[in-house]
């Protein structure tokens, strides 16, 4: 059984941007680098060649990833986040009480990962952590180095 797949609408908007780059474009840059390399003569000894065809190889096992995620997608629709709790497309602004900062994070599926971005995931420490807080309330994450302590300041769309 697939794994269930939570993506924001944006999230699954990428999803589909993704895979039609990479079925439309990648597929056709490939092929063409399969058959120039085909040119080069004798194929058991022809790095081009082996090379366009493990490029290949990955492209499709990306493209088949995708179509199983789209196809698994549960969308959260913004009319369906709360602002009580935190969840998936929670907007929350935490006080992170050792480095005495505010941080704003944006709760998405693992696909939608980005933590630069302040994307976090909510399978990752943060994310497991704020899932179900409501404003006012510490969390405690158990981080590599240290344990941190966050508290919600506030949760939106």
């Amino acid at each position: 059984m697939a794994k269930k797949v939570v993506v924001t609408d944006d999230g699954l908007k990428k999803l589909q941007e993704e895979l039609n780059e990479l079925k439309t474009v990648r597929r056709r840059e490939i092929t063409e680098k399969i058959k120039t390399a085909r040119g080069f003569g004798d194929l058991s000894e022809n790095s081009e060649y082996d090379e366009a065809k493990n490029e290949q190889a990955l492209v499709e096992n990306r493209i088949a990833e995708l179509e199983e995620q789209i196809k698994d997608a549960t969308v959260i629709n913004d009319d369906e986040i709360s602002t009580e709790v935190v969840n998936i497309g929670s907007k929350v602004k935490v006080f992170d009480r050792e480095y005495n900062e505010e941080c704003e994070y944006t709760l998405v599926g693992s696909t939608e990962s980005d933590p630069i971005s302040g994307l976090i995931s909510d399978e990752s420490p943060i994310g497991k952590a704020l899932l179900g807080a409501r404003v006012g309330q510490v969390v405690t994450v158990e981080a590599p180095e240290s344990i941190i302590e966050l508290e919600v300041l506030s949760i939106s769309r």
